[in-house]
């Protein structure tokens, strides 16, 4: 990082030019694989692509706006159910259930946000779309306003995309010039304004209500609900739709192959694309768009990332970013699995064999989560991968709920002291009891997501954990 500026893919070469020219530039470049679908991803890495809109409308933009503003808003609201959309920021909820929690007679202001405060360590999809193709972005905000009658919306940024925000504003005053947004654009007569705000850096401002709060000028101190479900009590206790980036960004598709069209992609209840981010133990670590389900662990570890370095055996994965539950490599799995006609079957898979989809994960016993691939290999000490998951929710709590604010602190206290070598024979088990009495006991979901990496660590791993606990 030079100033506020991130650089990527550098050498020695290029680290010396950027400190004599802080205005250069490193574009980060990646050839798809064979057993990519690029569809949100397809600009990224085109070394004739530039951010401007001239050329994202030479590409064809903003033609799915102009086409939903030709149909009624129910009609895209229907095509996005019909598409089976989830959420690409973590929990995989239905996008098209959730827009339907907004009244279409609701006669106060409804605000969407965009949650770009992409902070999940392990995660790192969401800034190659700000950085690389904004205006795929604003366009999938824009149809979204239109379908929700939302005459504002925000994109909240994180505080560690300065380049990002930037990039941002300057296409939102681009679309401006060509009437994309402001008032009565194109000649609809709906009017609609997009801001940018800068988040301070901090994790749980990912959280919806957190950053509703914020965005409020308050503390990111999460909601309570019920009450405060957004779409009822969100922004200025007005209805809000808080949905992630790369969320956003399949609205266009959506209303451009149609919502039955899109469906097709992927497999039944996991449709579309998304997008993995694979980092850890691999040669080829980076970035991987795929249909969901097509690809399994083993394909997108081995083909896609490069495998592992020579001479190392896969130990584990972390699948949906730091705050999935870790499984073990050697470990069998019972998925069930639906057959092309239909019926479904219980089968015993390895990991390799896991498909990369929402629903696999989740009866492999962890999740889909942001994306975020974590591989670790057999070098690896496992109480020392934990104890530096700890680290970051310790800092990272915000404090408001105490089982969080004091748990977190204990298990990074525990796994810090038997990294020193002075753990006792009670760790495991008071490791586990903590990560118990986190869970399900606090106001929003960073309790689970502090507390199923302990959970699931001590669990799999009970032999490391007993070794560094001898005393």
């Amino acid at each position: 990082m030079v100033g506020e500026q991130l650089y990527e893919n550098v050498d020695v070469n290029s680290v010396a030019n950027l400190l004599r020219n802080q205005t250069s530039n490193i574009k980060h470049q990646t050839s798809p694989h064979p057993l990519e679908h690029r569809l949100i991803y397809k600009n990224i890495g085109r070394s004739d692509w530039t951010t401007d809109i001239d050329c994202y409308l030479r590409d064809g933009g903003y033609e799915q706006l102009k086409q939903a503003l030709r149909i009624s808003r129910s009609e895209i609201v229907d095509k996005v159910k019909n598409s089976g959309l989830r959420g690409r920021g973590g929990a995989g909820f239905s996008c098209g259930l959730k827009w339907s929690f907004i009244k279409p007679d609701e006669k106060r202001p409804v605000y969407l946000i965009c949650n770009a405060d992409e902070s999940e360590p392990g995660t790192f999809k969401d800034r190659y779309i700000i950085h690389e193709d904004p205006h795929q972005l604003l366009e999938g905000i824009l149809i979204s306003c239109y379908a929700l009658n939302a005459r504002t919306a925000y994109i909240y940024v994180r505080g560690e995309f300065p380049e990002g925000a930037k990039i941002l504003e300057r296409a939102i005053e681009e679309a401006r010039a060509h009437n994309f947004l402001g008032k009565n654009i194109l000649g609809s007569g709906f009017d609609v304004e997009v801001y940018i705000h800068r988040g301070a850096g901090a994790y749980i401002c990912g959280e919806e209500t957190g950053l509703i709060e914020s965005l409020e000028g308050k503390r990111g101190y999460p909601r309570i609900k019920p009450p405060y479900f957004p779409a009822v009590l969100g922004l200025y206790m007005c209805p809000t739709i808080v949905n992630n980036v790369e969320t956003l960004c399949h609205i266009k598709h959506i209303i451009a192959m149609g919502g039955a069209e899109y469906a097709r992609l992927g497999r039944p209840n996991n449709t579309g694309t998304r997008i993995v981010c694979v980092s850890g133990d691999v040669q080829r670590p980076g970035y991987f768009e795929i249909e969901v389900g097509a690809v399994t662990m083993g394909q997108l570890i081995y083909e896609m990332a490069g495998g592992l370095r020579a001479g190392r055996k896969l130990k584990a994965v972390i699948p949906g970013g730091s705050s999935a539950k870790v499984l073990r490599a050697d470990d069998r799995f019972k998925l069930k699995q639906r057959q092309p006609n239909g019926s479904t079957i219980e089968r015993e898979i390895s990991i390799d064999e896991i498909p990369m989809d929402f629903d696999s994960l989740t009866a492999a016993g962890s999740m889909a989560g942001s994306g975020g691939v974590i591989v670790l290999d057999d070098s690896r000490d496992m109480v020392w991968v934990l104890n530096n998951i700890n680290e970051f929710y310790a800092h990272e709590s915000c404090g408001q709920c105490t089982p969080c604010r004091e748990g977190s602190l204990w298990m990074k206290k525990i796994t810090d002291r038997m990294l020193r070598g002075g753990g006792v024979v009670e760790d495991p088990d008071t490791l586990k009891t903590i990560g118990d009495n986190i869970a399900g006991r606090t106001i929003c979901a960073f309790g689970e997501a502090c507390a199923w990496p302990t959970q699931s660590f001590v669990q799999k791993f009970p032999e490391e954990f007993a070794s560094r606990a001898q005393k």
